[in-house]
């Protein structure tokens, strides 16, 4: 028997095998179509969040006063009102993860 299937139609099963996306603008497409996508049962597993994405490609300024120096590729909010960021990386990205995850720390 198969792991993970889809059930197209009444009654066939389509085997669903993992892979690599070609690129991040597919994965990106499919989190802005479906916010649910993201774990929120990970980080609340009695209250799962659930996601409804306010934006896109979103300027992030340095300073008050200044024009957007970074863009963060999504910006859901959940259903208590917490807005988060999200930044959709191929595992297969050669920078370091601490260059990755360093991009969304300097927002002070």
């Amino acid at each position: 028997m198969p792991g993970l299937c889809l059930l197209q139609g009444e009654n066939e099963l389509i085997e669903m095998n993992e892979r690599k996306y070609d690129s991040e603008k597919i994965l990106q497409e499919l989190l802005a179509k479906y916010p649910n996508l993201l774990a929120g049962d990970q980080i609340d597993p009695e209250n799962p969040r659930r996601w409804i994405l306010i934006s896109r490609e979103v300027g992030i300024p340095s300073s008050e006063t200044s024009g957007d120096r970074w863009v963060v590729d999504h910006f859901p909010i959940d259903q208590d009102g917490v807005l988060s960021f999200v930044e959709g990386k191929r595992s297969s990205d050669t920078r370091i993860r601490r260059e990755v995850v360093g991009q969304m720390l300097p927002m002070q």
